[in-house]
């Protein structure tokens, strides 16, 4: 009888699906057929037999942080495991087990996992790496998954293929991820002693080989300090000796080997041989050789004869002697000898080690700790100076000239200082030379009003004099002290020593001057002369402005004194008064505190402008001068060639053409007078009206008185054209600018 097609009556258990379809398990990879996909289901989606089907989702819920990949958020993270494993020895008689130490590798960034094993000296076993890393699938019947950071901890047991690795202690690194992670630590555990190797570890110390280890490993000495050199300065004493002297040296100790190398430093003219070193690299015994040793006395191993019959292994014909009854022990410098102020002895010779360089102070100050390192000096006490004697000096010749002879037996000339002579010669505008207005200090009546300009060459320190030429004087004029250099006065002629000359310093307005007994009083310089002095305050301390302001603020209780004399002097009310009444009111109210030239850098501080209107006359009627002495009347022709030139007909044209047309027509003016005339016509765009310019030089028709007393005279001086300078250095001074700025007297009303 048929059972009804009902769910219960019957064992067929399709009854009631609708999906029947198969999943794709096998595939081709690489052109070969193989089993694609294990994680597939079976018929109609159901999970095969022992299959266990992943769930899409996972059980923790998502944290906060960064959504980057595994491998780009843990990269070059790794968990770091020590372990160890029971090795059993069941065919050793020594032995039952052996303990094996790991390290287990976890890389967090793809699960992966390697396992290394450390050498372990004189064990047999290979060591490097156990498991190479890859991802280590669990143990059965897991071994569908792998092991991943969760299946560590401390103190627990993982199999890797078969073998159990016991998990005993990790990294701080380790530990702090563990706890991040929420894993639970446990406590570490005891890593147990390798019995045998216990055993021969204890055996080893209470047996002597028959032929002791010597370990002699001076390649990590090596290197270490490979290149790096420690550099003394030293010096030997030889000079008890026959014939010995000091002798410097540098000592160089080699710390790769504690060799030492020895140069010597041959000063100029030593009369030496220029040797490449003192004493070639090596080490040097403290104490010197007391003999001659033999090849082969001196070495690092006692070795003992021992005949043991022919063999093919040349050691067993000796054997070290671990008494060391032979051995002939030398003790050799190292760096811990050498220090500032301690003497080494170098074969017999008492060295002393006076300094060192920066490197080795660094060394000995990391490495010892020392502090001091005063340096001891290397050169000789200076021998007594024998003073010279010449003898006095016998009127021939120059004093240098005559000192030359008594050097040497051939003469040489004298050297003058060339570089100042290029530095201060005169070149261009600047002349270098000091030019002052004197007057000749005598009781002769003939005398007493000669006036001369003293010249001051700073190139070569020489002193000319010259005296102006004045009509029916009585006096010749012209050069009165050919430029040479002037002694000071009261100093003897015929001495050994050279004689002092007079220097710029000494040079200023209001001093008197002792040339070759002539008394000269100062009254003036000229306008190069005062600027120079006022800017090397430094050589020239009455040029100082503030220097002399000073000295009138120590009058401060005559501040109002002072302002009505001013003020009673300038009865027109123009707060200037001419520098005769300033120099007379502030000598009588100082009471000759102030110098001349102190006077002077005042006044010309607070001068006031003067009128030029009177210098272009003058310069005119010099050009007519001129023009009369050439007869020169081509002055039509330059309006001419102007005009020519004015293409925009504006009756002006630019001060470099008008000066271009003179030179190339040959005008008979000079350089400087021409550029004088051109600067006052000139206006504020640098133009000329050339017709007024060259109406007003036409003698012809616009003449001009003559010239009656010039304010400077000019005549030929050792081809100079010495200026005569003014008996006055300003017209006018601003004595109210100068009461406000030294008192703080404000102007009251007239």
């Amino acid at each position: 009888m048929t059972l009804p097609l009902l769910p219960g009556n019957s064992f067929n258990r399709k009854i009631g699906k609708e999906k029947f379809h198969k999943s794709q398990h096998w595939g081709f990879c690489n052109n070969v057929m193989m089993l694609t996909s294990e994680e597939k289901p079976g018929i109609g989606g159901q999970p095969l037999y022992g299959q266990k089907i992943k769930p899409q989702t996972s059980p923790f819920p998502q944290g906060d942080g960064c959504n980057a990949p595994s491998w780009a958020a843990f990269d070059k993270q790794v968990l770091c495991f020590d372990a160890y494993l029971e090795d059993e020895l069941p065919d050793k008689r020594e032995e039952d087990y052996r303990i094996r130490y790991y390290k287990i590798y976890f890389y967090i960034e793809d699960g992966t996992i390697q396992v290394d094993e450390p050498e372990v000296y004189n064990s047999g076993l290979l060591p490097g790496t156990t498991i190479r890393r890859h991802r280590i699938p669990l143990p059965p019947p897991d071994d569908d998954l792998f092991y991943n950071v969760y299946h560590f901890n401390i103190n627990i047991d993982v199999v890797f293929y078969g073998r159990k690795f016991k998990i005993y202690d990790c990294d701080a690194f380790t530990k702090n991820f563990l706890k991040k992670i929420g894993t639970k630590l446990n406590p570490p555990g005891v890593c147990p002693i390798d019995p045998y190797t216990k055993m021969r570890r204890e055996t080893l110390e209470f047996v002597n080989p028959f032929r002791p280890y010597q370990s002699l490993d001076t390649f990590k000495q090596f290197l270490q300090y490979d290149g790096k050199v420690l550099r003394f300065y030293c010096l030997w004493d030889d000079t008890n000796s026959l014939f010995g002297d000091r002798r410097e040296f540098i000592l160089h100790y080699f710390l790769c080997d504690d060799t030492i190398e020895i140069r010597e430093v041959l000063p100029d003219n030593s009369g030496r041989d220029a040797l490449t070193s003192f004493l070639r690299r090596g080490k040097v015994p403290k104490y010197g050789a007391p003999g001659i040793y033999q090849p082969g006395q001196i070495t690092d191993r006692a070795v003992l004869n021992v005949y043991c019959g022919l063999s093919q292994w040349r050691s067993d014909g000796y054997m070290l002697d671990k008494y060391e009854l032979g051995k002939i022990n030398q003790e050799f410098y190292t760096d811990k000898d050498l220090s500032i102020g301690a003497t080494i002895n170098v074969w017999g010779r008492k060295v002393l080690l006076c300094d060192c360089d920066e490197y080795t102070k660094t060394y000995y100050k990391t490495k010892y700790g020392i502090e001091n390192f005063t340096a001891i000096s290397c050169k000789p006490p200076p021998l007594p100076k024998i003073e010279r004697k010449y003898p006095p000096y016998n009127g021939f010749g120059s004093e240098e000239d005559s000192l030359r002879s008594c050097i040497g037996l051939k003469p040489t000339p004298h050297r003058k200082n060339f570089k100042k002579f290029l530095e201060l010669d005169s070149y261009g505008y600047k002349s270098n030379i000091l030019r002052y207005f004197a007057k000749l200090v005598t009781d002769k009546c003939a005398d007493e009003d000669r006036l001369f300009v003293i010249a001051y060459y700073l190139s070569d320190d020489t002193i000319s004099v010259f005296e102006p030429i004045e009509i029916n004087s009585g006096n010749t004029g012209g050069m009165f002290l050919k430029r040479s250099r002037v002694k000071r006065p009261g100093q003897e002629v015929f001495k050994s020593e050279l004689s002092e000359y007079i220097q710029s310093e000494e040079l200023y307005v209001g001093t008197t001057l002792n040339v070759n007994g002539y008394l000269f009083r100062l009254l003036n310089a000229d306008e190069y002369t005062l600027k120079y002095m006022e800017n090397n305050t430094d050589r020239f301390p009455f040029s100082n402005f503030e220097l002399a302001i000073k000295k009138l603020e120590k009058e401060k209780y005559k501040s109002r004194e002072i302002k009505q004399v001013f003020a009673a002097a300038d009865s027109e009310h123009t707060e200037v008064v001419p520098y005769s009444t300033y120099r007379d009111i502030l000598l009588d109210i100082t009471a000759g505190k102030l110098i001349e030239q102190e006077l002077i850098t005042i006044a010309r501080h607070y001068r006031a402008p003067e009128n030029t209107e009177s210098d272009v006359n003058f310069l005119i009627a010099q050009a007519h001068e001129k023009f009369k002495k050439n007869m020169y009347e081509n002055f039509d022709v330059f309006i001419f060639n102007c005009m020519y030139e004015d293409r925009a007909k504006k009756g002006v044209l630019p001060t470099k053409d008008i000066r271009r047309m003179c030179k190339s027509s040959r005008l008979p003016l000079s350089d400087d007078l021409l550029d004088e005339l051109l600067t006052k016509f000139e206006d504020n765009e640098h133009q000329i009206d050339y017709v007024t310019f060259f109406s007003i030089l036409n003698w012809r028709m616009n003449p001009t008185p003559e010239i009656q007393s010039p304010p400077y005279l000019k005549e030929r001086c050792e081809d100079i054209w010495v200026g005569m300078p003014s008996p006055i250095p300003v017209k006018y001074v601003r004595y109210m600018d100068l009461v406000k700025d030294v008192y703080g007297l404000e102007e009251e009303p007239w």
